[in-house]
């Protein structure tokens, strides 16, 4: 069984041109694309070329099919998924959406991503609610500091499910179970662990979820996934709204009727007619998580990030910055250098670009995202750089 998992992920590995010539240990920022999704985007390209004949209704189809893929690989019915163009879309819609009264709280954690905070920042001044920043212990989301402020009117916990710059995976099953007790709404921004860390969003009572797929998922920038609870989705008052928002049922012949019914699914959230170049990316990248699924994913990555952090464990040269413990880990691993001068950290980035080892520097420390197409060598090149 070891050996067929072992020869899935070599074959998968073997989708990469860039694999064995560079080491790429960066879909934390951006993912590479293996052949399959270069082939899909190139042959809707000729197509869209050749004009020889209408194809506006492939992306209809293709649509769908990717509504159900990525609802599989989230534990969650197709209703409740819908595609958009980032992860932030559908933190605008619940941002925007929710039905939250003025005077009402969101909790965001003082260590996130600045989607997070940009976004809600604005609905709050908007409409008139008040936002807070729950203070992080160790740069980590602080379970005990969400509990001791949250009040009356606290409505909103919008969180990462991995932090970006050092890879923390939040205890999203303790978190969701503190929020169903006080009534407050969960929304999860899924970018950093989605493809790599399983998730099952229904079983952790997450209100909505939203994913760009540019990132871990393989797929072209510009396009994202997202899910909505059946428990809310008619609660949210749609912030804008498209004319395929609505059930046409298929039929575009007759279009002067005004008084559609919404879509009963997420997909009245969707904006407009989807890119059928990145559909079609995001349709050839998916097959690899199908193909491997996502728990043997994250084995595969965790055993690799095993390998480095044995060595750095082991080097007086440098320190693990991430949580190595088991439920807070994730496929980002961070590090730094003991050396403390002004701009070790930089020069030590630059030392290992050099080697064509893509990775970057974050917040201090060197940010190692390993993921399917990264194997033993990978790292051993990484560990020779350190070493020298």
């Amino acid at each position: 069984m070891t050996k067929d998992i072992s020869g899935r992920f070599k074959k998968a590995r073997d989708l990469f041109p860039h694999a064995g010539k560079i080491v790429y240990f960066n879909s934390a920022s951006s993912g590479p694309f293996c052949t399959p999704v270069h082939d899909a985007v190139r042959a809707s390209l000729d197509q869209r070329l050749a004009a020889e004949r209408d194809d506006s209704h492939q992306a209809f189809v293709v649509a769908e099919k990717l509504r159900g893929d990525y609802a599989k690989l989230i534990g969650a019915p197709k209703r409740t998924v819908g595609l958009g163009m980032n992860t932030s879309f559908a933190l605008n819609l619940a941002a925007y959406g929710l039905p939250l009264k003025r005077g009402d709280e969101v909790l965001l954690s003082d260590v996130e991503f600045p989607a997070l905070p940009y976004v809600w920042r604005a609905a709050t001044e908007s409409r008139g609610l008040r936002l807070r920043y729950l203070k992080s212990k160790n740069r980590f989301f602080n379970i005990d500091e969400l509990q001791k402020q949250i009040g009356k009117r606290t409505k909103v916990l919008a969180l990462s499910y991995v932090q970006f710059f050092n890879g923390f995976k939040n205890d999203l099953k303790t978190i969701s179970a503190i929020c169903k007790e006080h009534g407050i709404y969960l929304i999860i921004d899924g970018i950093q662990g989605m493809g790599v860390e399983p998730i099952n969003v229904r079983k952790l009572g997450i209100d909505v979820f939203t994913a760009g797929c540019h990132k871990w998922l393989l797929a072209p920038q510009g396009c994202s996934f997202f899910y909505v609870s059946d428990e809310v989705r008619d609660r949210i008052v749609p912030p804008f709204m498209s004319w395929l928002g609505v059930d046409w049922k298929g039929n575009f012949s007759d279009l002067f009727y005004y008084d559609r019914d919404l879509f009963d699914s997420s997909r009245r959230f969707e904006m407009g007619f989807s890119s059928t170049l990145n559909l079609m990316g995001m349709t050839a990248s998916v097959k690899l998580f199908q193909d491997l699924g996502i728990a043997g994913i994250q084995r595969h990555n965790h055993t690799l990030l095993d390998r480095l952090a044995e060595y750095i464990k082991g080097s007086s040269k440098y320190r693990i910055t991430s949580s190595m413990e088991p439920k807070h880990r994730s496929s980002i691993l961070t590090f730094t250098t003991t050396d403390e001068s002004k701009n070790a950290v930089a020069t030590l980035h630059r030392r290992i670009l050099d080697d064509k080892i893509i990775l970057v520097n974050r917040e201090g420390s060197i940010r190692v995202s390993v993921h399917l197409f990264n194997d033993k060598s990978d790292i051993d090149r990484l560990i020779a750089v350190l070493d020298r």
